[in-house]
């Protein structure tokens, strides 16, 4: 299949195309950028030297045309502008912004920020979520698939069974959730910079942080009732990962034997979840440090019958499982290919 990425040049774009240079279904036909016009690839991702000859192209829907499929990984707030006429066009999109994954139109102007409600709320309906232990059904044969934010992957797929299966009540489970500064992007703020970021775990929206919104609609669906979330993310020195701890407050308490039954039955048939709550080896919970690089989803628990309470624990790659790879899963499953179809990466170490 002919595939196109749109907004090649930053961080989730240069992850795009190194897992779809790898992809043995796949031709990158496309990548553009505004800034870097006519310029190899590989000399703005040096890590694709030798890989692709591909030069950037100027970002238009007609260059994008030019593919069967389409990944957007544009800021939040421009995908909207070009979703309508390639859905129109009859390509199919892979949206990595934010712009299609909330249900609820008025949800953009409570997170973020948008002057008025989503202009397009019937697309938003089509629109499947595109993480595939919760919405494998929805995604074959999908033409718009609005994929999670990187917080909020890992987030709700740690709290998915204990919603699923009634273990969070009517107190609000508490997260977490520290990463690393490639979250910010190619062209992150000042804080952002190594000065700034190195010997720091620095809290930012402690309250009111915009993946909420996904984690709070997840969970609801499986609960079959609203569930609030607490969420706060911390900015850490590290470059890469994310790294979730779940608080969960119930007033039946869950044995080990139940939780692992949890995990089990809702993720058995996933090829990138690892469940990790080991009482030997250097690795007893889930690190972000054995599963860069990957797709892999690390979950763990630990139960506090003290408290009522189930600690859960989750590690990602931002970049991997947490936007580009979790977008190439998903296409995958949409478009009738192994779903591990190139994401076969084993994480590397020690790094």
């Amino acid at each position: 299949m002919k595939v196109c990425v749109v907004g090649a040049s930053g961080f989730v774009g240069g992850e795009l195309l190194r897992l779809l240079l790898q992809h043995s279904g796949v031709e990158v036909v496309c990548a553009t950028s505004r800034k870097f016009k006519g310029e190899y690839v590989y000399r703005i991702h040096p890590n694709l030297r030798g890989v692709t000859q591909l030069k950037f192209v100027e970002p238009s829907i007609d260059a994008a045309l030019k593919a069967d499929v389409v990944f957007l990984a544009l800021p939040h707030g421009e995908s909207v502008k070009w979703v309508p006429k390639l859905y129109e066009s009859g390509a199919a999109v892979f949206d990595l912004s934010a712009d299609f994954r909330l249900k609820d139109p008025n949800a953009y102007v409570q997170w973020y920020k948008w002057p008025q409600p989503h202009p397009y709320p019937d697309l938003l309906q089509k629109a499947v979520y595109g993480q595939p232990e919760l919405h494998r059904h929805e995604l074959p044969g999908a033409k718009l698939v609005a994929v999670p934010g990187c917080m909020a992957t890992a987030s709700i797929l740690m709290l998915a069974p204990l919603a699923k299966y009634g273990v969070i009540g009517n107190t609000p489970p508490v997260v977490d959730a520290k990463i690393g500064s490639s979250g910010a992007g190619a062209e992150g703020s000042i804080v952002d910079l190594h000065s700034f970021r190195t010997y720091v775990v620095r809290p930012y929206e402690p309250v009111h942080h915009r993946h909420i919104a996904e984690i709070e609609q997840e969970l609801s669906l499986l609960a079959g009732r609203p569930v609030k979330v607490a969420f706060t993310p911390h900015a850490v020195d590290i470059v890469r990962g994310i790294f979730t701890t779940g608080h969960v407050y119930t007033d039946k308490t869950p044995t080990e034997a139940d939780m692992w039954k949890y995990y089990r039955s809702m993720y058995s048939d996933s090829k990138f979840i690892r469940l990790v709550k080991d009482r030997l080896g250097v690795s007893r919970y889930p690190n972000v440090k054995y599963i860069l690089g990957s797709n892999y989803v690390d979950i763990g628990f630990e139960i506090d019958p003290r408290l009522g309470r189930v600690v859960t624990f989750a590690a990602i790659d931002n970049l991997v499982r947490g936007a580009a790879g979790q977008a190439v899963q998903a296409f995958n499953i949409a478009m009738g290919f192994p779903e591990d179809e190139g994401l076969r990466t084993i994480p590397i170490a020690p790094i």
